[in-house]
């Protein structure tokens, strides 16, 4: 198949959380898998500096946004074959500090940024020599992509149009605009309704997006039924009870180029499910880097994360306060919300010796907590998918997760399966459960043959992107079909 993938992120060249991570390996592996694959992405500050090998393309965009023409320019990379990465250029809306927001603050012209980079990908997918099948966007930055491309169909300019498929990653993320700026879209009024783009007066892209795309995925089986639900549907549980037999639910997959215990560059030491020594030099070397004692003894408990509600940053710190009391290690890697810095920061400083609190995001150093620590928490309000339980089960780190959309779908508790558990699960969203699981899991750590066998089950798990990319294919080979 012809396939072209749409993100506002992607790795290597930007990334704000897992969305990032997802497209650039499905990309990567539906390369691999035969298919020809060109991936679309914005062209933000720093990356032609950090890839020298990115290539002007003989294409210039000049491209309607509202009453104005807007240009722009592509430029691409071959980074293997069968995938050709595409750069919108336009250094009035890109070249900035951030994706989206500088120091927490959205930027005031988000809906002019991704309404035009949108409108870029459509232009793209329809005069590509090339000529792909298949369009996949990502969220709700490409959401505008499936209106956009209806229109074309039915107003006879592309009558062959693309298929499109809109992946849901978060659904709390969705480019909620005053209707102001639908016309922007150049769309006839007509896209601007309830059954359609409007929200309560709003224009909001990603509602935009369910009710116009040929299919629907998001990025596990649970989170798929509970997005249909008013407790987890974030307004838009209805229409998507609209499109319930048009959503499939697909796990996200772990790239095991990149997260592998051997020979692995940003790791003290290599080890195995059946050689564990270099585990336990991994820890040694993370208490040494971020001035913990070293303790070989004492269970190091980790997080990486974005410091946000959703990621259950408030019951941790409520939870982490009272296990600080007991004989364990804390490092947290992760920056958000500027309460929950200062709230970590301050945790950190009442508790020296015993919790380290790094804010920031950094590549090396979150390979290095996976590595090195006992356990991982993933406390989650709510969890799409999650990727760091399942690096953390590759890495020997016991998960201790809610239970809630990609997590339950990963992580296996004793009382689920006393053969092959790999995890610890709580339900209460509290302080008090979360605290509960961390007993748990101290109980483990005491008992040296259980804790071993949890981390060879769970560095057993195979969550490899070959099978979720199969299982991408088949969702547009049934777009195709229909």
């Amino acid at each position: 198949m012809k396939i072209l993938l749409a993100s506002s992120e992607t790795v290597p060249y930007s990334k704000t959380g897992g969305l990032a991570d997802m497209v650039g390996a499905l990309a990567k592996f539906l390369a691999r898998a035969g298919h020809e694959v060109g991936l679309v992405t914005p062209l933000y500050r720093g990356i032609r500096a950090r890839f020298p090998d990115i290539q002007p393309f003989d294409w210039r965009l000049d491209l309607p946004l509202g009453a104005a023409t807007v240009s722009g320019a592509v430029l691409t990379r071959q980074t293997e074959p069968g995938l050709t990465v595409y750069f919108i250029d336009h250094p009035g809306y890109f070249d900035r500090n951030g994706i989206y927001n500088d120091h927490s603050v959205d930027y005031p012209d988000n809906p002019e940024r991704f309404i035009f980079f949108s409108k870029a990908v459509v232009h793209l997918a329809r005069y590509l020599p090339w000529q792909p099948q298949v369009i996949n966007v990502h969220d709700w930055p490409t959401a505008l992509v499936p209106a956009l491309v209806r229109e074309e169909r039915v107003s006879g300019r592309w009558p062959n149009a693309a298929r499109v498929c809109l992946t849901i990653h978060n659904l709390a993320y969705q480019g909620n605009f005053p209707g102001t700026t639908f016309p922007l879209t150049n769309l006839p009024p007509s896209y601007l309704q309830p059954d359609g783009l409007e929200y309560y007066t709003y224009m909001n892209c990603l509602k935009g997006g369910i009710a116009y795309a040929d299919l629907l995925t998001t990025v596990s089986p649970r989170y798929a039924r509970e997005i249909t639900t008013e407790l987890y549907g974030c307004g838009l549980d209805g229409a998507l009870r609209r499109r319930q037999g048009d959503l499939v639910g697909i796990l996200n997959g772990v790239d095991y180029d990149e997260w592998k215990t051997v020979d692995n560059p940003y790791l003290a030491a290599s080890y195995t499910a059946q050689d564990l020594a270099g585990k336990a030099a991994n820890k040694a070397a993370l208490q040494k880097e971020v001035g913990l004692p070293l303790a070989p003894n004492v269970p190091l408990f980790g997080a990486v994360s974005r410091l946000a509600d959703q990621k259950g940053m408030d019951i941790q710190l409520g939870a982490l306060e009272e296990m600080l009391a007991a004989n364990l290690q804390f490092v947290l890697l992760g920056s958000g919300d500027r309460e929950y810095e200062r709230g970590y920061r301050k945790l950190a400083e009442r508790h020296p010796g015993k919790c380290a609190v790094k804010i920031g995001f950094d590549t090396g150093l979150s390979h290095r907590i996976e590595a090195g620590c006992d356990f991982q928490l993933m406390p989650s309000r709510f969890e799409p998918c999650g990727l760091n339980q399942m690096y953390s089960l590759r890495y020997g780190a016991i998960p201790i997760v809610r239970l809630t959309g990609g997590l339950d779908d990963t992580v296996i508790d004793y009382t689920e399966n006393q053969i092959q558990p790999d995890g610890i699960k709580f339900t209460e969203y509290s302080a008090r459960a979360l605290a509960k699981a961390m007993r748990k899991a101290l109980a483990l750590y005491a008992d040296a043959d259980l804790l071993t066998a949890f981390r060879q089950n769970g560095m057993a798990r195979d969550f490899s992107w070959e099978r979720t990319a199969q299982a991408y294919a088949q969702v547009y080979e049934r777009m195709l079909a229909s």
